[in-house]
């Protein structure tokens, strides 16, 4: 089955661009989420922590 898929990729032109821009992405995505998780501050990190809770609570009443 490998070999019928790569048959027909090597057919395709600027194909091999493809897994660049993948990993690309993929890199570029993980690194602006630490970014982010690293820069967050610690009262809104609190607060959406709170926030299963607080509607945990509401549907008990």
């Amino acid at each position: 089955m490998l070999k019928f898929i790569k048959g027909h990729m090597e057919t395709i032109e600027g194909i091999e661009i493809y897994p660049i821009i993948s990993l690309l992405i993929f890199f570029l995505f993980f690194v602006g989420l630490f970014w982010w998780v690293f820069t967050a501050k610690k009262d809104y990190v609190e607060k959406v922590s709170q926030i299963p809770l607080e509607n945990q609570n509401d549907n008990e009443l």
